[in-house]
């Protein structure tokens, strides 16, 4: 029997994976627009990170890290999301001490144990971003309109934005009290994880797909608002409306994570079944305090590579395949091979995408596997051809054929593309 991926992971082929290096390029360069540097943070970290940075209420470290003891008898979790690892990387590193405002990009891979579906895996991908030092309420809306931009740019149509205030610590003291006395004659009622978070962080139960029918009327904590956090989300909005970022307010926003404070955001799409969110954020100013740094606000998102694919897919957006080649080479004749493997690497030198047989097959299957790499020109070298210093180019599209000196070869096929990409 083969062994088979995991459950809940994916290869990513020739043919699919072009597709991701679209979305991943656009993502870079908005990123270096916008002024964020790219950081790469290790797969694992110690689990402590996590249950401090992360929560231990929430889903994801208490259901969905996969965790296990090293040889050295650690506790080591592969990451489940990208901010923990990056504010540890900012505090362990210092870059508190920089003079201007830190912005980080980071792109790569999470991981979560949660049940495969449309659009959710095990092994998930994420493109993310995140700004230390500074209270700005326009700090929040650059970063709700880089994502903004982000999906606009790739293709994705009709996405919208949601926003909230989570408050400060204060301000969810008073609301968790409002919360739990409006829940406390369902409580028994509610699912066992809402139950459970009744007590530690009811806040949650706002968010929980089961038991959404026992949260209507709740009260939100946009009625229990100070006024830092009132005037903090009335600026996120105008910043949002002179940008023109569309957005709705939706007072029940929650978001799973525990360390968020004042603004909360998703994107949402339709295309990927009951899934409507495909990336969301928000500040989180006591999170590099809590994992040990001096404390320095901050803000971020995370966008979901699959899920904007599913959605461009859904959507019908017309995404790069992969680039044709510019020039196949064949050689006749075993002289003229050994040429072939010379000029090969002369064509690539020169900024050209060549390629050349190494199956030892006669012309015409050479020329079938010429059209479905979408060779733009042939060359084919004879012995002939090359004691003369001579090479045959043929032009696929119109069948044109011409011969061109072998050291003009390169030039040859760079004026020829310049001129059909100018027409």
């Amino acid at each position: 029997m083969s062994i088979q991926k995991p459950k809940g992971t994916q290869d990513l082929l020739p043919g699919e994976i072009e597709k991701w290096q679209y979305i991943e390029a656009k993502a870079r360069e908005l990123c270096q627009r916008f002024n964020y540097r790219e950081i790469r943070t290790p797969i694992f970290e110690h689990t402590e990170l996590f249950q401090r940075g992360v929560g231990e209420t929430t889903d994801i470290v208490e259901k969905e890290m996969y965790t296990f003891l090293d040889k050295g008898d650690r506790s080591i979790s592969l990451r489940p999301e990208g901010t923990a690892g990056v504010v540890r990387a900012y505090v362990e590193n210092k870059l508190y001490g920089e003079p201007d405002v830190s912005k980080l990009y980071y792109i790569g891979p999470m991981f979560r144990y949660e049940q495969p579906q449309a659009g959710r895996y095990r092994q998930l991908h994420q493109f993310g971003i995140e700004a230390f030092g500074s209270v700005d309420p326009s700090l929040d809306a650059e970063v709700i309109a880089l994502g903004y931009t982000f999906y606009s740019e790739v293709g994705i149509k009709d996405v919208t934005v949601e926003i909230n205030s989570v408050g400060n610590p204060s301000c969810r003291t008073v609301y968790r009290e409002k919360l739990q006395q409006f829940f406390a004659p369902v409580k028994d009622k509610l699912c066992k994880d809402c139950q459970s978070r009744y007590d530690r962080n009811p806040m949650r139960i706002l968010d929980c797909k089961i038991d959404q029918k026992y949260g209507e009327g709740a009260p939100t904590i946009l009625e229990y608002l100070d006024e830092e956090c009132t005037v903090h989300f009335a600026k996120v909005q105008e910043h949002l409306s002179a940008m023109n970022i569309p957005y709705r307010i939706n007072p029940r926003l929650v978001r799973g994570l525990d360390y968020y404070t004042h603004t909360a955001f998703e994107y949402k799409a339709a295309g990927i079944g009951a899934i409507d969110t495909i990336g969301g954020g928000g500040r989180y100013n006591g999170l590099v305090g809590q994992i040990g740094g001096s404390d320095q606000p901050g803000v971020g998102l995370g966008i979901g590579l699959e899920r904007t694919l599913l959605v461009l897919q859904a959507q019908e957006a017309q995404l790069p395949a992969a680039k044709p080649l510019d020039v196949y080479l064949i050689g006749l004749g075993d002289a003229a091979g050994d040429e072939v493997t010379k000029l090969l690497q002369q064509l690539r030198l020169a900024g050209l995408k060549a390629e050349k047989d190494y199956l030892g097959r006669k012309i015409k299957a050479q020329m079938k596997s010429a059209d479905r790499f979408q060779a733009s020109y042939v060359a084919i070298l004879g012995d002939d051809e090359l004691a003369k210093g001579e090479i045959t180019v043929k032009t696929m599209e119109t069948g044109e054929q011409r011969t061109v000196r072998l050291d003009r070869l390169a030039e040859t096929v760079r004026e020829a593309k310049s001129m059909d990409i100018n027409r």
